[in-house]
């Protein structure tokens, strides 16, 4: 009786078993004749909508070059690794195992933590006791080229090749990558990447985005054994590569120099411009701000193409059309400046900073004093029965043109319109010696490289070619904002009035002229004038007003220069702005000036205003000819060169060892000594190339802060 029982409840279990096996069986057929039978139309429409479904390919973004072809800017893929700790596969007791070797290897290599943190870092999923809990995409690395990703999979228990087993994962994207870093950042520009496309946001990333983004192209999908993949219709079209004017030594130079200045009188921006004087190439362009909380400079906002009052370096706009319209053209005749200002149309009185006696200056000399009142004199009452005619005639020059740089944001210069009243010829007074108008640094640049270039007004451009996907190259010619501003026999004199500013007892920058490089140019101080407060939301609803009076802020100031080298055959055109330097600094020759005057010298030492080096040996009156050797300081070493080697007559080289004040001159030496008489006068020397010392940066005699880095640079003549 109980075994009749028992099977009878093990038949019924069994019964139960096959009806639900049935039950299934049934609903499968049901299903799979349901979909391929009743409603198969709906799945093929579906399928074939996947199929039929066009989607948008991007394109490569073209690169960025410098003129010698250095990369600016470029497209790489990089790499994110993950660990699935829910694969089936996932062999979790080796992976406890090789867990301390793989954070040692991780630490190694990857030091965003040491073996502790990583060991932790990778251990934490497994604290989820439920293996189906665990998660699918513990993130472990971010960015990584693929030579990393490569080494990843070396590291102990990656060496797995199976990736089921390890739970490895990586995921590609595209970066835009800046090998220069913050180089010339601002005009560069930079990208972002919505949805996965990289689209430019500032710089001639943003400029030129159309060319360098290319043409999208159109894909539909096709079915492969194991992936569904898109195969193009229309191919996309890579973008363009864009060769930019930038010269990648030129523009370490520059921003080594501005960043000095920066450093040395805490300004709070700095912005200077290198323009070729014969094509307006931009062979270095900088922008610099003092961090917020910090003492440091970074890349900032592109203050070379934001227009702003300039100060004394606009006189040179009324100088040109005093000339060309010959009220000028008796460069000896005299204006008489007085010691308590002079008061035109009654107003405040005008007042000369560097001529504060009474007396008279000739035209020549009037840029060379920075004469507001000989300035006003000179040009104001050619313009008295109609003040806008005056900003009428500067349009003439091209200064309101868009010079079409390249460069996003670029703004033309400003100048009001100007009432037929006394109000209108005030203001026009003003105009002449720089205020009441703003002007962006690079028009300011640009026109003085118009005088530099007899007069022909080159349009700056930060671009000067293409390389399409197809291999064309295109070269952008050199084009003109004006062909002609002033006669080249104007154009000579002014540069001759401009050379004063640096040659002649009352030239305001006078004390900066250099003995290596001839240079031309203008100094330029502007009070900074006061900013309107800002509204916040809150401020709106709540109907606050925040009292304003126009004015300057008193003791803070702009200093500008701005000035073309060699003089007697201009090569290049250099403007440096320092923006609220520490108080009581407001002398633009020392701080601008003078770091313009560094520009120039670090060009020449370095043959690259096509001059020979200086660094070489002094011929002898005897025909005998030298080995050519390094120099040295060490008196050891001569006395071993007569007594041992028998050499009783030799040359030598014409830079001495200097051991004043500054930088010492290492130029001829040999590296070790080089590095040793540097390290012990307290700078840090860096050096390239081999042979003894043939040039160094900054120059001898620098007055350079403790601490500073020397480029050495190296060669064998």
């Amino acid at each position: 009786m109980m075994k009749n029982n028992k099977l009878a409840v093990i038949l019924s279990r069994y019964a139960a078993v096959i009806a639900l096996v049935l039950l299934l069986c049934g609903w499968i057929s049901f299903r799979l004749v349901d979909n391929t039978v009743i409603h198969a139309s709906n799945w093929n429409n579906k399928a074939d909508s996947l199929l039929n479904e066009i989607v948008t390919v991007y394109p490569d973004r073209g690169d960025i070059l410098a003129c010698d072809g250095s990369v600016l800017a470029t497209n790489v893929n990089v790499y994110t690794l993950r660990i699935d700790y829910r694969t089936d596969a996932f062999m979790e007791a080796r992976f406890r195992q090789s867990v301390d070797s793989l954070a040692d290897s991780l630490a190694a290599y990857f030091p965003i933590r040491d073996k502790k943190g990583w060991k932790e870092h990778l251990m934490r999923p497994l604290k989820v006791a439920e293996k189906s809990a665990r998660t699918r995409n513990h993130t472990l690395l971010k960015e990584i080229s693929y030579d990393q990703y490569k080494l990843v999979r070396r590291f102990p228990f990656f060496e797995i090749k199976n990736c089921n087993r390890t739970g490895l994962t990586k995921e590609t994207h595209v970066k835009r990558l800046y090998p220069y870093g913050e180089m010339a950042r601002r005009s560069i520009g930079r990208t972002n990447q919505p949805k996965g496309r990289l689209i430019g946001y500032s710089g001639l990333e943003y400029a030129l985005d159309s060319l360098l983004s290319g043409t999208p192209g159109k894909a539909r999908r096709i079915p492969l054994t194991r992936n569904i993949v898109p195969v193009a219709d229309t191919p996309a079209i890579n973008g363009a590569t864009v060769v930019t004017t930038i010269d990648v030594e030129m523009q370490d130079i520059v921003e080594d120099e501005l960043n000095a200045i920066l450093t040395k009188t805490k300004a709070q921006w700095g912005t200077a411009i290198l323009m070729e004087v014969s094509t307006g190439d931009i062979k270095a362009i900088s922008n610099l701000e003092r961090k917020k909380g910090d003492s440091s400079y970074c890349e900032s906002m592109n203050h070379a193409i934001a227009p702003v009052e300039p100060g004394s370096v606009v006189k040179l706009v009324g100088m040109i059309i005093a000339m060309e319209d010959g009220f000028a053209s008796n460069t000896n005749k005299t204006f008489v400046t007085e010691r308590g200002g002079f008061r035109y149309q009654n107003a405040k009185a005008i007042k000369d900073t560097h001529f504060s006696q009474s007396g008279s200056l000739p035209v020549y000399s009037l840029l060379e004093y920075s004469s507001n009142i000989g300035m006003t004199k000179l040009v104001a009452p050619h313009f008295e029965h109609n003040p806008d005619s005056y900003r009428l005639r500067v349009g003439k020059l091209g200064l309101f043109d868009r010079f079409g740089t390249g460069i996003a944001g670029e703004q033309p210069a400003f100048y009001p319109r100007l009432a037929n009243n006394r109000g209108g010829r005030i203001a026009m007074s003003r105009m002449i010696y720089g205020y009441t108008t703003q002007i962006a640094p690079l028009y300011t640049c640009a026109l003085y490289n118009a005088i530099a270039n007899d007069g022909a007004f080159v349009r700056p451009r930060l671009v000067k070619g293409l390389k399409t996907s197809d291999g064309r190259d295109s070269t952008i010619a050199v084009s003109y904002v004006r062909e002609s501003i002033c006669s080249p026999a104007n154009a000579k004199k002014l540069r001759y009035m401009l050379r004063r500013v640096l040659t002649e007892k009352g030239g305001t920058a006078k004390g900066i002229n250099s003995d290596l490089v001839e240079i031309a140019g203008k100094t330029g101080t502007a009070l900074i004038s006061k900013e309107r407060p800002k509204y916040t939301h809150a401020d709106t609803l709540a109907g606050r007003v925040k009292p304003f009076v126009p004015g300057y802020l008193e003791g803070h100031y702009r200093l500008a220069f701005v000035g073309f080298f060699p003089y007697d055959k201009p090569k290049y055109t250099c403007m440096v702005v320092i923006a609220d330097p520490a108080p009581g600094i407001r002398s633009a020759q020392y701080t601008s000036g003078a770091t313009v005057v560094a520009i120039a010298e670090n060009l020449y030492s370095r043959g690259m205003l096509d001059n020979s080096s200086d660094f070489r040996v002094e011929v002898p009156e005897s025909p005998q000819k030298y080995p050519e050797l390094y120099a040295t300081t060490s008196n050891s070493k001569v006395q071993r060169l007569e007594n041992d080697f028998g050499f009783d007559d030799y040359g030598h080289f014409s830079t001495p060892v200097r051991h004043g004040s500054g930088i010492p001159d290492v130029v001829g030496l040999g590296v070790r000594e080089a590095l040793v008489l540097l390290e012990e006068s307290g700078f840090v020397p860096k050096f390239s190339g081999a042979g003894y010392v043939a040039a160094q940066s900054p120059l001898p005699g620098t007055d350079a802060p403790y601490g500073s880095t020397v480029m050495l640079t190296l060669g064998d003549n």
